[in-house]
């Protein structure tokens, strides 16, 4: 199969950085599962591992992590899917990646690939969308309800960087799935109306001092133990 790797962590301005190479098609066995790569998106981990992780000695190193794909084989121990379905995933950093024509996954990282969006918009989404959803739901502790509740709660998130790439997915998560008031922090005017877009509440200006700009918002907020 097809792949790009790289042998030695080098400046990407080095046409050694990042090669055109053939590797032996991966088995699926036990819980993995065998995925043709249809899409896949570039994430700072990407770089990040490509400068800090060299290749071990005589291989290639292949990275790669948020995929879009068709599961083509399964092991023998996968019980959630079967050749065929679509699905997309964030795979493991310790594991061959998938900037390559094949890629094995275990199951149990992988979900079906929403049908409302095309492969290369679920691709954007694994890595941002899970930690977004951890801050919310595991770290913050915030409170889920359903998408068709309207209810407000009396919760309120300030979403730093509102417009980058966990941001826009936390605003969005927020706005479906809880009743918090959320406030986004964002300078430009583009920037402010995106994340008005997505489901802000209220944007203020994060390269000016927050604090005098939320208690001007006069939106009611406690002492964190009330």
């Amino acid at each position: 199969m097809k792949a790009i790797g790289y042998k030695q962590s080098l400046p990407i301005n080095n046409p050694e950085s990042l090669i055109d190479v053939t590797l032996a098609q991966p088995i699926a066995t036990g819980r993995d599962l065998l995925i043709k790569v249809a899409a896949i998106a570039v994430n700072p981990a990407d770089y990040k591992v490509r400068l800090t992780m060299p290749a071990a000695e005589g291989e290639v190193k292949v990275i790669g992590w948020d995929a879009v794909g068709e599961v083509i084989a399964a092991g023998d121990k996968v019980s959630h899917f079967k050749p065929g379905d679509l699905v997309y995933y964030a795979g493991d950093i310790t594991r061959s990646g998938s900037n390559a024509e094949y890629q094995l996954v275990d199951e149990r990282l992988v979900g079906f690939k929403p049908k409302s969006l095309s492969n290369a918009e679920a691709a954007a989404l694994p890595l941002t969308a899970i930690t977004a959803w951890e801050l919310l739901f595991e770290h913050l502790t915030i409170k889920q309800q359903s998408p068709t509740s309207v209810e407000k709660s009396n919760e309120v998130i300030l979403v730093v960087g509102a417009a980058g790439g966990v941001g826009s997915i936390f605003v969005q998560i927020a706005k479906a799935i809880t009743g918090a008031t959320i406030i986004a922090t964002a300078s430009r005017e583009s920037s402010s109306d995106w994340v008005k877009k997505l489901g802000a509440d209220y944007v203020v200006d994060h390269t000016k001092p927050l604090t005098a700009q939320i208690e001007a918002l006069n939106i009611g907020l406690c002492d964190p133990r009330c």
